[in-house]
């Protein structure tokens, strides 16, 4: 999938899903869905492990082709860029020898829209009150996500001043017709956009019809016990610890990753020892508490696979239907805190795999939060934190069992 934080080093002409998207919900796929180019193959590509980082945007003017470790099923490759070359899903650069690469028209010979999604970096919210933003879905595991559902291209617009003091007809005309070249958009009807969000979906629809745009709004939808579907809903249940509300709105669990740093060590010294997982800053954290997770590690996880401990079944990650994962999952328990028994300070997120032992250091795990066990909590001795440790793991066994 191709990133890009510049308009005009987009693939064009676009099919375009305009919105933040922290958490690629339920909700937000609703959002995405219309734009996917169903007639094209170019939304084959399946998720595996990942193997490497995304890189950093460096400037305005430049592209960037998030290394996802897609394969591509026959007929499918990544997009080149509009000179006819760029980073391919193997790593080469330029149009696939194949004959691949996308050319701009689809199978038919009709020109065809490149599935879009333009969103804002920084989040707005953090543009306007200076304050960082701790975000459901941080860049990484967003392109992640949105590749698995077979979107080509991320914009990643700046928000800023200039940005933030166009009307909504100014919008419409500078970035979605002059800089995208639109010609289908898809947004949620609560979607607010322009100066002083004055911009509404209905007005997004008006405006863009005058050119031509086809724009479908997509209605706020509801899980089965009638809770809306939004970031801050799931904000809330993660912080209240309501982790099924939370997953269920999401359409899978949440997820932690990060990689796998030095600690203390002292989950060897009482029989259970924990890897220490660095995250990202501004990734939201649930609350303090033990966790039922299941683990899989996206750097040289053949190296800890385990048939006595590795749970096998679909890639979480993934968002395609009937689309099988190579990934081995490990069951775990994290505990996310300061813990306080040991007089500890600084906020750890660690997590001890379960009949499984091995170097993890410099690996990146991705835990998947399955059921939330208990709060953090001070215990008298070093005796009582193990026996409730090994309470914690015979529990998070019988969880993961059941929700196998």
């Amino acid at each position: 999938m191709l990133v890009t934080s510049s308009c005009t080093a987009a693939l064009t002409p676009t099919a375009v899903a305009l919105g933040n998207f922290d958490g690629l919900h339920l909700g937000h796929r609703q959002v995405v869905q219309p734009i996917l180019n169903r007639s094209s193959k170019s939304n084959s590509a399946t998720v595996s492990e990942t193997s490497q980082n995304l890189r950093s945007l460096t400037g305005t003017d430049q592209n960037l082709e998030s290394k996802h470790p897609g394969t591509c099923d026959s007929g499918s490759a990544a997009p080149p860029d509009t000179a006819g070359s760029g980073l391919n899903f193997d790593g080469s650069f330029g149009p696939k020898a194949d004959g691949n690469s996308f050319s701009g028209f689809d199978s038919d010979g009709v020109d065809r829209l490149y599935s879009t999604v333009l969103t804002f970096d920084p989040h707005p919210q953090e543009f306007f009150t200076g304050k960082p933003k701790k975000l459901l879905t941080p860049l990484a595991q967003k392109v992640e996500l949105l590749a698995a559902m077979g979107v080509e291209q991320l914009v990643l617009l700046p928000f800023d001043r200039e940005l933030a003091a166009l009307t909504a007809d100014e919008f419409v005309e500078k970035i979605l017709v002059r800089q995208l070249q639109a010609s289908r958009i898809s947004v949620g009807v609560d979607f607010r956009f322009g100066h002083r969000r004055a911009g509404t979906a209905v007005d997004l629809q008006s405006i863009a019809s005058g050119y031509g745009i086809d724009v479908a709004l997509v209605t706020l939808h509801n899980c089965d016990e009638g809770d809306r579907i939004s970031s801050s809903a799931i904000r809330e249940g993660l912080a209240s610890g309501d982790l099924k509300k939370a997953n269920k709105l999401l359409g899978r669990p949440y997820s932690l990753v990060g990689t796998v740093v030095e600690g203390k060590r002292l989950g060897r010294t009482i029989g259970f020892p924990t890897a220490n997982i660095e995250l990202p800053p501004e990734k939201f954290l649930p609350c303090l508490g033990v966790y039922a997770v299941r683990v899989s590690v996206k750097n040289g996880g053949k190296n800890i696979k385990d048939r006595s401990s590795s749970y096998k079944g679909e890639n979480p990650q993934s968002l395609i239907a009937d689309r099988p994962s190579n990934l081995s999952f490990i069951n775990g328990v994290m505990n996310i805190g300061r813990r306080p028994t040991v007089d500890g300070l600084q906020l750890t997120v660690e997590v001890h795999l379960l009949d499984w032992s091995g170097d993890l250091y410099g690996q990146t795990l991705s835990a998947n939060l399955i059921e939330f066990l208990r709060p953090e909590q001070k215990f008298a001795s070093l005796d009582a934190l193990k026996t409730q440790i090994q309470a914690d793991c015979d529990v998070a066994r019988k969880v993961l069992a059941a929700n196998g």
